[in-house]
């Protein structure tokens, strides 16, 4: 395979990545807090890649280095519902993860059987002073600013709200949860304003993203066709020479 084929064939792994990335991120559109990946390509240079140098410098490769996520707030939608909060602002909800905090932007709260604010896939929602919040009555939940929740006049507690300087340390685990990697980054407080009855929705914008998906598939399909068309042009090279060979 020459260098041509080489590098289109890279270039075809690099848009397979890319096109997970899109396909996951219109996937998740309409999840709520969802945070769009984008990808960061780079060029790959190694001396294991011989015979296909230019100038006297080894090929380089296009891949996708490394992707990254977009933490732009998304918009905020009134629900009407007081379980939804929504954070107006840089910051993220913490809930109990099994295996330690983890962080959210999808404020879709629900109460468990026994009265205990949780999120919608039954994780306690962590608070200030660590205690989860309790209701006492089948009554509304009134939901200040600072993240104060109160029922029938009387304070449940304060909903844990942080963020972290370098966001980089965050991973995502499932659709909207994030896990800190870094223990040595540890979060700091949010000023983030709590909205009760609204929901932040995803910051994927379809239409932009199925726009990036046409093109990516386009640009897969070229790379097809090159790839294509450096085998034909090997094969009828091999067949000269052999012809050519023949006859002598």
């Amino acid at each position: 395979m020459d260098q041509a084929a080489i590098t289109a064939a890279s270039g075809l792994h690099s848009r397979m990545q890319a096109l997970d990335l899109l396909s996951n991120n219109l996937a998740n559109s309409a999840t709520g807090g969802y945070k769009l990946d984008r990808e960061f390509y780079s060029l790959f240079s190694s001396d294991e890649i011989t015979g296909f140098e230019t100038e006297g410098q080894p090929a380089q490769l296009p891949f996708v280095k490394s992707q990254w996520t977009d933490f732009t707030q998304g918009t905020l939608t009134p629900t009407g519902n007081p379980l939804d909060v929504a954070l107006d602002g840089p910051g993220f909800f913490v809930v109990n993860g099994p295996s330690g905090p983890l962080y959210t932007r999808n404020g879709s709260f629900h109460l468990s059987s026994s009265g205990i604010l949780t999120t919608s896939d039954g994780r306690t929602v962590a608070t200030v002073d660590g205690q989860p919040i309790q209701t006492q009555s089948t009554a509304p939940l009134q939901i200040s600013n600072d993240g104060t929740v109160q029922q029938d006049g009387n304070t449940l507690g304060q909903l844990k709200i942080v963020d972290f300087k370098n966001k980089l340390t965050l991973a995502k685990q499932g659709n909207s949860d994030f896990v800190n990697n870094d223990p040595t980054m540890q979060p700091v407080a949010s000023d983030a304003n709590v909205s009760q009855s609204r929901l932040e929705q995803s910051n994927v914008a379809p239409a932009e993203s199925a726009v990036r998906l046409v093109d990516v598939m386009r640009q897969f399909e070229m790379l097809q066709k090159a790839i294509t068309l450096t085998t034909d042009m090997n094969k009828e090279a091999l067949q000269e020479v052999a012809r050519v060979g023949g006859g002598a």
